[in-house]
């Protein structure tokens, strides 16, 4: 059984360590600080019974954006944990504390154009829709859909955000998980970097 939770500093350890087995783009640790330190509503990871952290999602409120709205930074899923739901269930968790927390309008993220799997994740399963083409976003020159979902703001009405905190325990969901949103301002400032992934 694998469980949805938010993350502690604890945690990022374990997350960075998921995105280097799953991703090819990477942060360094700083960058995962900034988000749980910034933002410690919006993180989540997925933990197995034995406790190990098998995905997360890295999320982020738009600091530059005059309109209130969220941002996916990464999510990742071992690829031994696949196809179980997870990658929903951490960006739904991400996106629910992004409108009761922060009152979020919508939620952008960035994902390869040949990454398939979280294309059809995002656009099927969790409704985002493309806003616009991105060329050259990644550090090996593909383009990225630039997508957004829009979410009902509520505008911070809801402050318990009970509703992943006793970590919810995940059921089936057959779609696969291959996700790499990321944060356009950490390209720009030049710390991401390309891991070897086979």
């Amino acid at each position: 059984m694998v469980c949805i939770r938010k993350a502690t500093i604890d945690d990022l350890l374990a997350m960075q360590a998921c995105n280097l087995l799953c991703l090819p783009e990477t942060y360094q640790m700083k960058y995962y600080f900034y988000h749980i330190l910034s933002w410690p509503h919006l993180l989540y990871v997925a933990e197995d019974y034995n406790g190990r952290i098998v995905g997360y999602v890295l999320a982020k409120m738009e600091e530059e954006s005059n309109e209130c709205k969220g941002h996916i930074t990464s999510l990742a899923v071992l690829r031994t944990h696949r196809k179980l739901g997870l990658a929903t269930k951490l960006m739904t968790a991400a996106q629910t504390a992004m409108e009761q927390v922060f009152g979020a309008e919508y939620v952008s993220l960035h994902v390869r154009k040949s990454n398939r799997a979280a294309f059809n994740l995002y656009t099927q399963t969790l409704g985002y829709k493309i806003h616009d083409v991105e060329a050259k976003y990644y550090a090996d020159g593909e383009d990225a859909y630039d997508m957004r979902k829009q979410l009902k703001g509520k505008h911070g009405q809801h402050h318990g955000h009970h509703h992943h905190d006793g970590g919810g325990c995940c059921s089936g969901d057959p779609r696969p998980m291959e996700a790499r949103p990321e944060s356009k301002s950490e390209a720009k400032a030049g710390t991401k970097a390309e891991s070897k992934t086979g």
